[in-house]
């Protein structure tokens, strides 16, 4: 029953619990923030029952708002990133210099924007910390905004109507129960790992 999830996803404090997250989890990856736009989801659910004459509390999340939310805290979150590696200076580069995995993000994501394409941008809000490396690169790098932006903004939105639609569609075809959420999360970790496996195997030239 929506009392089960949707109880903790309930009321309009939720898109302001989300958009903190994913603000955040550009820095602190180990946040939930995926989990929490999920569950968001499954409570946005419960507003389908009103067509099946089911009593549906009156604060469940508006998905289109959620996504949004979301999307919108992704974006600014990873131009925080952007901005605060553009200003990091030498000891920032010699950071990057010294993790491979690290330098070659950035030289992919380098060919890439160049190239005119950010595929590679919008993969990495998949994978595990994968929108935290990219931003970073992104702004140490000196990549231009206008290139790295757009881009960014197609992840946000990607990843977040992906989330979102995962709750709410599981909640759909399995009824909004801590099942639905779990294999809903499951399946955005699966998602992720294989962003993680493709950003791994690409090439990078």
């Amino acid at each position: 029953m929506f009392e089960s999830v949707g109880s903790l996803a309930a009321g309009p404090w939720i898109y302001a619990a989300v958009a903190v997250s994913v603000l955040l989890d550009v820095f602190v990856p180990v946040l939930p923030s995926g989990v929490l736009v999920i569950t968001a989801g499954t409570a946005a659910a419960a507003g389908t029952g009103a067509a099946a004459g089911r009593v549906v509390p009156h604060d469940v999340p508006d998905l289109l708002a959620l996504i949004l939310s979301a999307a919108t805290a992704s974006v600014i979150g990873d131009l925080v990133a952007y901005r605060l590696a553009w200003r990091g200076g030498e000891r920032l580069d010699r950071a990057i210099a010294r993790s491979r995995r690290l330098t070659t993000a950035q030289e992919r994501l380098g060919d890439a924007l160049a190239r005119g394409g950010g595929a590679l941008v919008v993969l990495a809000r998949f994978a595990p910390a994968g929108r935290s490396v990219v931003s970073f690169c992104a702004g140490a790098a000196h990549r231009r905004a206008r290139d790295f932006v757009p881009w960014s903004a197609l992840a946000g939105l990607s990843w977040a109507a992906y989330s979102a639609a995962l709750g709410y569609y599981g909640a759909r075809w399995l009824g909004t129960t801590w099942l639905a959420t779990g294999v809903s999360v499951a399946a955005l970790f699966a998602a992720g790992a294989a962003a993680g496996y493709w950003m791994r195997r690409s090439p990078a030239s």
